[in-house]
């Protein structure tokens, strides 16, 4: 696995480094080894955040814990990780196309599977919308998110809460 490293007001010490090398190199037994890994660590007043995303063909397996120890936060993505790759094993490796992206080992070996179900399907009509509407809209149910048709890109949209009261805005795009 290599190995991209970044901060956001922090300087990346040695020992950072080497923190992150060692625990998140527990997980290259699950990943062939050119996958890159993307790590990001940020401090904002007391938070220790870390991120970190690993593109695989197809996926994108991410993280983000933070505490109060960037240390912490460290052993927390890594068991994240870890179990987010074997509870949806059987869904982000297809057998045909994104296996070459992991080791041989974890392809081949079975986890419990706990498969992702779908309890209850809903069905609304849209009417086209500005995003400043739909986050109304949004406010006026009382939900976290809102799909709606973008009269201004004509796409379907979603914005969602986020914290400190601001919103944010999903616009699909096709690869």
């Amino acid at each position: 696995m290599r190995f991209i490293i970044t901060g956001r007001n922090i300087d990346i010490t040695e020992g950072l480094k080497s923190a992150v090398e060692e625990k998140l190199g527990k997980l290259d037994r699950f990943f062939a080894p050119e996958t890159e890994v993307n790590v990001t660590l940020s401090v904002e007043k007391e938070r220790q955040k870390i991120e970190v995303t690993i593109p695989v063909k197809g996926n994108i397996i991410r993280s983000e814990q933070v505490s109060s120890d960037m240390y912490v936060s460290i052993d927390l993505v890594e068991e994240v990780i870890e179990r987010q790759l074997k509870k949806y094993k059987n869904k982000i490796v297809d057998k045909q196309q994104n296996a070459a992206a992991f080791a041989q080992e974890f392809v081949e070996k079975d986890y419990d599977d706990d498969e992702v179900k779908i309890i209850r399907t809903k069905r609304f009509g849209i009417k086209p919308m500005d995003p400043e509407e739909a986050c109304v809209q949004m406010e006026l149910l009382g939900h976290n998110f809102y799909v709606f048709f973008n009269s201004e890109t004509e796409e379907v949209n979603v914005v969602y809460k986020r914290k400190g009261n601001t919103y944010g805005l999903i616009e699909p795009e096709l690869d």
